[in-house]
């Protein structure tokens, strides 16, 4: 007997794919959970904190959480470190016998210790290192300590031929360093954190092997 069973013989659907992943959707969703909530307002009250014309003489420039930064980074660190050093010992000292009583021949014994040492060491070491960083970011504050200075936070991703390089800051910032067009430069920056880190292609190519491969590169001598 065969019992014919509906669907049985049939194929399970694959599951739908994947819904495409939106980064800009994810980006402003990530950045808006950073905006502090708006002050609430008293009901029937024609004040409104945040209102356009609540402080008619402010300026530009950012000065509460979550206003925005320009930081020109203009760094340049370049140190040089060079040593030198020579010395030179010589020693040397000669002892024997040159007489001994009656008539005992001292020809063989005349030199008995004539010891010679001559030491030389010099060495020459230099050391040079060069860093330099240029360029422009906007950033966020982050938090506003009790004495009125900024926390910022700036963070920069560039996505270019499979390798991915991000630029982070951290820093100080006092209102009165801010110009006109709400920017401060990274030497009026206290306290600057830049982590500059890539990952991709070029990375991969450059990185250091890990332990084991260097292992094994030693023993076979390449």
């Amino acid at each position: 007997m065969v019992l014919l069973v509906p669907g049985a013989g049939a194929r399970p659907k694959k599951p739908a794919a994947a819904a495409k992943h939106d980064a800009l959707a994810d980006y402003i969703q990530r950045q808006s959970s950073n905006v502090p909530a708006p002050s609430p307002s008293t009901p029937g009250s024609l004040w409104v904190d945040n209102g356009r014309l609540a402080n008619m003489v402010a300026d530009y420039k950012a000065s509460r959480v979550g206003d925005l930064v320009t930081i020109s980074v203009s760094q340049a660190l370049s140190s040089t470190n060079t040593g030198n050093i020579a010395t030179n010992r010589t020693f040397s000292a000669s002892s024997g016998i040159t007489a001994l009583g009656g008539h005992i021949g001292t020809s063989g014994v005349a030199n008995l210790f004539s010891p010679n040492s001559t030491q030389a060491l010099a060495g020459k070491a230099a050391a040079t290192s060069t860093t330099a960083l240029t360029t422009v970011l906007t950033g966020r504050v982050v938090a506003l300590l009790p004495s009125g200075t900024l926390v910022v936070e700036a963070e920069r991703q560039i996505v270019m031929n499979e390798q991915r390089e991000t630029v982070i800051l951290r820093g100080l910032v006092r209102t009165g360093d801010l110009d006109a067009t709400n920017t401060v430069a990274s030497n009026s920056v206290g306290n600057m954190e830049i982590e500059v880190k890539g990952k991709g292609v070029i990375t991969e190519g450059i990185h250091a092997p890990n332990p084991v491969i260097k292992w094994i590169l030693r023993v076979v001598g390449f």
